[in-house]
């Protein structure tokens, strides 16, 4: 485990559900699949990072601003519990990365001039396309 995710430990809550899918008598019998459950709002985690993490969370967050990451691909509790909480982890650490400001830039005097020779070869093509005089209809 990663240290990131330690620090985040007393945040997360899991419950652990019987999974379908295979695992044969087995899935009937123990529960394997794991509900991680993370209140964004109550986390220690700094005010920007929530409102990035709760874009990037989409349905997976609920009314009560709790994101829920389930996990049933692995027939093992335990790996279906590293699984979710690896899940948890990718979406902190991508959250965590401030995204660049983008500096808005003007299009070139040159790059503004080959636009338009562009658009008025297009149109002379176009206009050439017209139906000649006298032609056989």
């Amino acid at each position: 485990m990663s240290s990131g995710i330690q620090d985040l430990t007393p945040e997360i809550e899991e419950r652990f559900v019987r999974a379908s899918g295979p695992g044969g008598q087995n899935v009937n019998k123990v529960s394997t699949a794991v509900e991680l459950r993370f209140a964004v709002g109550k986390s220690s985690l700094p005010d920007a990072v929530k409102t990035r993490l709760r874009a990037l969370a989409g349905k997976r967050l609920t009314t009560d601003d709790v994101l829920v990451i389930d996990s049933r691909e692995h027939r093992t509790q335990a790996m279906n519990r590293e699984a979710a909480r690896a899940r948890l982890m990718a979406l902190v650490q991508q959250a965590a990365v401030r995204p660049r400001t983008r500096t808005p830039t003007k299009p070139t005097r040159t790059a503004r001039e080959k636009r338009i020779t562009a658009k008025k070869v297009r149109g002379e093509v176009k206009r050439a396309r017209g139906r000649l005089p006298g032609g056989n209809e």
